[in-house]
C-alpha cells in the first residue's frame, strides 16, 4: 500500500466525523502554508493536508523545521467550524494536550513547553504551530503539527541539533504505517476536545497543569541574546507565560521573539 492510500485507509476505517478527508503530498513547502490558502472556505472544513516531506517547513518565528522524507507525521488539520477570533490563542495549547493524550496511547509520556513542543527526556518529538484567517470576530484555523517518528539513519544536520531531537521508534516499536495510525488517534483527540475550544482559561488551566505550572524551570532566550531564567507560574489570559526571576514577575507574551531552552 502506498503512503497515499495508507493514510486515506486509515481515515475511511477510523470512524472519523469531522475529519474525514486526507490530501497527502508527497512533497509540499509547508503543509501550513498549504492550509493558509484555503481557511475560510466551507469545502475546507475537516480537511487535513499531510506530506511526506516538507521543502520549507518552519517553526515558530520562521525557525526552519527539519525532517527528512517519511520520518516525520506532518499535517495541518482545519478546524470544521471558525472560532472567536480572541479565542485563537489558545488553540496550539489544545493541540498540545490532544497530542500528548494521542502519544500516551502508544505509552509515551510527552512533556508540554511552552509555547509549542512536546518533549520526552527533555528532547523534542514535536512541535506544534497554528495557522488562522481572521475575519471580523471570527477566525478559520489550521492545527499544524510536526511529530518525529521514525528515526533516520544518517542525517548530519539532525544530529547537529542540540539537544538532539528523539522520534516516536526511539522510544517504542513503530512500524511502516506508525504515521497513519498517530494521526488517526490525535484526530480522535481533536474530534472528542472541539467543545473545549470555546473555553480557552480552561484549556490554559488543563495546559499548566498537564506541564507542571507552577514550578516548573525555563530557561528563555531572546533574539537579542539576552537570558532569562526562573519558575514559571503560570499562563496569562491570553497564553504569555508568567516566570518568577529575580524576586519578581515577568510577562513573556506568545509574540515575543524568545524561545524555550532545554
Amino acid at each position: 500500500m502506498g503512503h497515499a492510500d495508507a493514510f486515506a485507509a486509515a481515515l475511511t476505517a477510523s470512524g472519523l466525523r469531522h475529519f474525514t478527508r486526507v490530501d497527502h503530498r508527497t512533497a509540499t513547502g509547508s503543509t501550513n502554508e498549504d492550509a493558509q490558502h484555503l481557511l475560510g472556505e466551507p469545502s475546507a472544513s475537516g480537511l487535513v493536508i499531510v506530506a511526506d516531506e516538507q521543502t520549507a517547513g518552519k517553526g515558530r518565528r520562521g525557525r526552519r523545521w527539519v525532517a527528512p522524507p517519511r520520518s516525520g507525521l506532518l499535517f495541518t488539520a482545519i478546524l470544521p467550524l471558525p472560532l472567536a477570533a480572541a479565542d485563537a490563542w489558545a488553540v496550539p495549547f489544545w493541540t498540545g494536550l490532544c497530542v500528548a493524550t494521542a502519544l500516551r496511547q502508544w505509552k509515551i509520556q510527552a512533556s508540554l513547553q511552552w509555547p509549542n513542543d512536546l518533549l520526552v527526556d527533555g528532547r523534542k518529538i514535536c512541535g506544534i504551530l497554528c495557522v488562522s484567517r481572521i475575519v471580523g470576530e471570527q477566525a478559520s484555523v489550521g492545527c499544524g503539527v510536526g511529530l518525529n517518528v521514525h528515526r533516520p539513519e544518517t542525517r548530519p544536520d539532525i544530529d547537529e541539533i542540540v539537544p538532539p531531537p528523539i522520534f516516536v521508534d526511539d522510544v517504542t516499536v513503530a512500524g511502516d504505517d506508525a504515521r497513519a495510525e498517530l494521526l488517526v488517534l490525535i484526530l480522535r483527540e481533536f474530534e472528542s476536545q472541539l467543545a473545549s475550544l470555546h473555553e480557552p482559561q480552561a484549556i490554559a488551566r488543563e495546559w499548566e497543569d498537564a506541564a507542571g505550572l507552577p514550578g516548573a524551570r525555563y530557561r528563555l532566550r531572546f533574539d537579542d541574546e539576552s537570558t532569562l531564567e526562573g519558575e514559571a507560574q503560570r499562563l496569562s489570559s491570553t497564553g504569555a507565560l508568567i516566570v518568577r526571576a529575580d524576586g519578581k514577575e515577568h510577562t513573556i507574551d506568545l509574540a515575543a521573539e524568545v524561545r524555550a531552552l532545554r
